[in-house]
């Protein structure tokens, strides 16, 4: 088939049996799909090929995943515990343990780190060349959502509140923040540019942040509704779930419980097209 024929939308086989948890594409290309799941699997696929290449459990239901490079990969979710996972040898490995479940599985390329965070209200930092432990960081609440963006962490909390770590000194929090929004946090993406980071809340509505404090910089901020449904004069209101950026063009998709994805570009603050 040429590509002017291909579909434009395909299902992937052997898909999890339950609720997919999260989705992440390699860091170097993207034919390999790593995706966790409720049914205690992280599983990677081959998009390209269209089939499941390894599949590895945990004891409960995972929440994140991670890669470190194109044949590590990272996850945690209910059993509380943070495992590695070697796509070359199929061996897995526990790294280390939180007190409650992981909610949050990153890996910051720039300082070499990899960061979990957890509904016991720390962020942990691991060294992959051990792996070892490499610190705890204590946060205001659970920990929802968090999203590394250079050498800087953003992490979303329960209680609407967001911090911003410097991944090179963990001894203070640089900045301090409430979500401009008014009801719970889902989900925090950094721009690929770094510049500032969307957050996206439970109430269909969305918020564009800047990172630099400066007034002149902060005058850009934005919020906006979307994953709203009208029906017969009621409109019912979706939680936006996920968000993620295409990594050169900053434009970014989110998808919402309204079961649409909805693809913007933020600095001309329009959408650019929706799939169902």
């Amino acid at each position: 088939m040429s590509m002017g024929e291909s579909p434009n939308e395909f299902k992937l086989n052997n898909p999890p049996g339950d609720g997919i948890s999260a989705v992440k594409f390699g860091p170097t290309s993207s034919q390999f799909l790593l995706v966790s799941s409720w049914d205690d699997s992280v599983r990677l696929y081959d998009i390209i090929a269209n089939n499941m290449r390894l599949k590895y459990s945990h004891s409960a239901a995972v929440l994140d995943c991670c890669f470190q490079d194109a044949v590590h990969a990272y996850s945690g979710g209910l059993d509380k515990v943070l495992k590695m996972y070697d796509f070359n040898s199929s061996t897995e490995m526990t790294v280390g343990n939180h007190d409650a479940p992981i909610r949050c599985v990153e890996f910051a390329p720039d300082v070499n780190v990899i960061i979990s965070g957890s509904w016991d209200s720390t962020v942990r930092l691991w060294d992959p060349r051990g792996p070892t432990a490499a610190g705890t960081f204590t946060q205001p609440d659970k920990v929802y959502t968090m999203s590394v963006c250079g050498d800087r962490l953003v992490v979303g909390t329960a209680g609407r509140r967001v911090l911003v770590w410097d991944l090179r000194n963990m001894g203070y929090v640089q900045q301090r923040r409430e979500s401009n929004l008014k009801y719970q946090t889902r989900c925090i993406r950094c721009f690929p540019n770094k510049q500032g980071y969307v957050l996206s809340s439970i109430e269909g509505r969305v918020a564009v942040e800047y990172l630099d404090p400066s007034p002149e910089v902060q005058k850009k901020k934005y919020a906006f509704k979307c994953h709203r449904i009208k029906e017969n004069g009621v409109e019912n209101i979706y939680p936006v779930n996920a968000i993620a950026f295409h990594n050169l063009y900053n434009t970014f998709a989110t998808g919402g419980s309204d079961g649409y994805v909805n693809i913007w570009d933020g600095f001309h603050k329009k959408r650019l097209c929706q799939f169902h």
